[in-house]
């Protein structure tokens, strides 16, 4: 099964806490600002993050991403989470100024961080955008000022794309076609404030398909509520026209537009899809 979103995929905890197969991780070295970055493990199994013996940071998930440059001043990025929490891990800075102690931040703390990506000045954590996606927080980091809020984005398509341009039955993924603006657009027009919902529920899912009549479509669920959050989609490339469809709690699946227009082979395609397991 293929997802979509590779960050929301997060990195679980496999070891047996405490378990009697459990074996205590090799401890991990890294030479840094004239001293020594190590990641540990203790007997409760978290992993320990330090520098000349001195801890920085624990938690259950740790490893060393890479060191870069800002400023003029080296920082060693670490993620650092709880693993098997259902969220990705956040990022540790470590950098040593001149003349100072080891200093350190963490980005993203709750649930994850954005990957970081570093120029010679500072380091920016961009989120990942859906469709529907609105007012996503950038943070910017630099050693004199820590984190601070760079500004907002929100989801856009390509602009100037239209039906014609969409090749649906090549999709990798059915949530890549809303890269299309004109596609794009009918979904809202459909979909309204429940877009985001509704495409996070395909975020999970296979390759496209097609039905007799050429209809492209998929499905999909929500990343860990996979049978509780289901959604469809199908595409009337020729006719211009989305199907959407959204598990409820009770009394079947929620559609757009309302099921009696919809196509039978595509209904019927949808139906065997959200099936109650």
């Amino acid at each position: 099964m293929r997802t979509y979103l590779p960050a929301l995929a997060s990195i679980l905890l496999l070891g047996l806490s405490g378990g009697a197969f459990a074996q205590q991780a090799e401890p991990e070295k890294m030479p840094f600002a004239g001293g020594e970055l190590t990641i540990t493990e203790n007997e409760d199994f978290e992993k320990i993050l330090a520098f000349d013996g001195k801890e920085i940071a624990r938690n259950y998930q740790a490893f060393f991403d890479r060191t870069v440059t800002v400023a003029g001043i080296e920082v060693a990025l670490v993620s650092m989470g709880d693993g098997g929490n259902a969220c990705g891990p956040a990022t540790i800075l470590v950098w040593k100024p001149e003349g100072e102690g080891i200093k350190h931040d963490i980005v993203g703390e709750d649930c994850g961080a954005p990957p970081a990506a570093a120029t010679t000045e500072q380091i920016y954590f961009v989120p990942y955008l859906a469709p529907g996606a609105t007012g996503q927080t950038v943070q910017v980091w630099t050693p004199s000022e820590g984190v601070r809020v760079a500004g907002l984005i929100s989801y856009t398509p390509q602009p100037g794309t239209g039906w014609a341009d969409l090749d649906a039955g090549a999709l990798d993924h059915i949530v890549n076609a809303f890269e299309n603006a004109e596609l794009y657009q009918e979904a809202q027009d459909l979909l309204g404030d429940e877009l985001s919902e509704v495409v996070t529920g395909l975020f999970v899912g296979g390759g496209v398909e097609k039905t007799p009549s050429g209809i492209v479509h998929a499905s999909g669920c929500t990343p860990h509520a996979c049978g509780l959050a289901d959604s469809f989609m199908g595409i009337d490339q020729p006719g211009k026209k989305l199907y959407f469809a959204h598990q409820q709690e009770s009394g079947g699946p929620k559609t757009w537009p309302v099921l009696d227009a919809w196509p039978k082979d595509v209904a019927d395609v949808m139906r065997k899809a959200l099936a109650p397991q």
